[in-house]
């Protein structure tokens, strides 16, 4: 058994980064690796070739390792919803829904199919990196935990501790998880590693002394910051960009931050164009008349978030700039709303109800709790394009006869206007075909660049890999990782 566990001072430390990275590094060495996480929170996940859904660190993970991603790399998956609930997903299926008053209850109970999927792992690789989520020193959530020191505990894996200096406080921020930790937790912690460091390296030794002085941990090193980290898919939070300076011929892309945006990766490939800006509108601002485009993104509660997108004046936006020749691309949930009508009537995604949509497309929607997963191959705008649907509900109506898109084997997806200002689609992730990627994009009058998304994330993992071969002890990381 072997297996190498990497745990945080707290969220966003850098730890789906960093087990990317050491996934590519150890893949490059002619090691059979493969990632883990045992319970993941995000509504960014990705569709994997057992038909399941895991959360899309874990996917770009399995790329690092040059594996396909399956669903026992993240066995449980938590997507928030409306009101205060997540979506159960255990081994890649939805399964219920968690409220906040029942999540430790709900959660404890699924240690043994956690255990199940990490050991099927084990069997298949030399070793495993497994990746915690949030922080062990939440000692308020100690008690039937499966993300962390619980996990650790069952398996008797080796943890090392990820702190993040940019944040500062990272001292205090390790030494202090040794401190409120049961020492039983904290003796399974061999190690730390300092990450997302600027400068001089050598201004912090004496800091780095100091934490193996106070903890008793060894240091495995300090990691950089890392510019080739921004061209890898965000999970956690919609990063927020200053816009580049203004150049003739770019062209605005728009995409309103909704409360339960998913999958919001899906316009990473944008975000490479040198003849397009893509701008995230947070809310309070309003979406700039002067967009080529406006994206409405995937959601994890339609109706919640139409809701808010109607609150925030942006349906009004989107009218105008569709009334004005703009064009418009609703993306799963996004699509939705671009329609007449949406129905939960049971509730699948929060209260039950309905709601007028956009009126932008002339179909309607109904949420039912059959969740379509797939892996997709399609044409659409005179290019081929690879995706991935994920969704629940059903689209109809007399738009659906004109789609999108047709899919392997003739299947229609989507709809579009009669003038094609107007889009809608379930399929995630072909913008990052550069085919239609260009298609789309000449229709703002914008030439595409023609890279391949899949190239630049790959090559983006290569640079991230070789950094942490330089700052690391890639060794005796591994040394630890087999000792078992």
């Amino acid at each position: 058994m072997s297996g190498l566990m990497l745990q945080g001072t707290g969220s966003d430390v850098g730890k789906s980064v960093l087990t990317a990275g050491l996934c590519r590094a150890l893949a490059n060495r002619s090691l059979r690796v493969l990632p883990f996480k045992p319970q993941n929170m995000s509504n960014n996940a990705a569709v994997t070739v057992d038909g399941g859904e895991i959360g899309r660190a874990q996917a770009l993970q399995a790329v690092a390792a040059r594996a396909e991603a399956h669903t026992d790399m993240n066995p449980v998956l938590l997507k928030p919803q409306a009101d205060m609930t997540a979506q159960l997903i255990v081994h890649g299926r939805v399964r219920g829904t968690l409220g906040a008053g029942n999540f430790r209850e709900g959660r404890r109970p699924l240690l043994g199919e956690v255990l199940e999927s990490y050991r099927r792992l084990e069997g298949r690789c030399d070793l495993v990196v497994i990746e915690g989520a949030g922080s062990p020193a939440e000692i308020n959530l100690r008690e039937g935990d499966i993300a962390n020191m619980g996990f650790a505990r069952a398996t008797d894996t080796p943890v090392v501790l990820v702190g993040d200096i940019d944040r500062g406080g990272v001292i205090a921020a390790v030494v202090g998880t040794k401190a409120v930790i049961d020492p039983a937790d904290a003796a399974m912690i061999r190690g730390f590693l300092i990450n997302k460091f600027r400068g001089d390296p050598r201004l912090f030794e004496d800091g780095y002394r100091a934490i193996e002085r106070l903890t008793g941990w060894r240091g495995f090193g300090v990691v950089p910051w890392l510019a080739s980290a921004r061209r890898l898919p965000s999970e956690d939070a919609v990063v927020l960009d200053a816009p580049r300076a203004e150049a003739p011929g770019r062209k605005l892309v728009a995409c309103p931050i909704l409360p339960r945006i998913a999958n919001f990766d899906d316009l990473d490939p944008l975000k490479a164009e040198p003849e397009i800006e893509l701008v995230m509108i947070p809310p309070g601002q309003p979406i700039p008349a002067a967009a080529a485009l406006v994206v409405l993104p995937g959601s994890k509660a339609t109706l919640a978030d139409l809701a808010f997108l109607r609150e925030q004046g942006w349906d009004v936006d989107v009218i105008a700039h569709r009334r004005r020749g703009g064009l418009v691309l609703g993306l799963c949930g996004g699509f939705q709303m671009l329609g007449r009508r949406i129905a939960d009537p049971l509730g699948i995604e929060g209260p039950p109800g309905e709601a007028a949509g956009l009126g932008l497309l002339e179909v309607e929607t109904r949420l039912e709790p059959a969740k379509r997963l797939a892996n997709v191959t399609g044409a659409a705008l005179g290019a081929s394009f690879t995706g991935y649907e994920m969704h629940m509900g059903e689209t109809d109506g007399p738009g659906a006869a004109h789609p999108f898109a047709l899919l392997e084997g003739g299947r229609p997806d989507g709809a579009v206007s009669a003038d094609g200002r107007v889009i809608g689609t379930y399929c995630h992730g072909l913008l990052g075909s550069p085919g239609l990627r260009s298609a789309l994009l000449a229709k703002l009058g914008a030439a595409g660049s023609g890279l391949d998304h899949a190239t630049t994330v790959d090559a983006a993992l290569d640079e991230l890999a070789e950094a942490l071969e330089t700052h690391l002890d890639i060794e005796n990381l591994i040394a630890l990782g087999l000792s078992r």
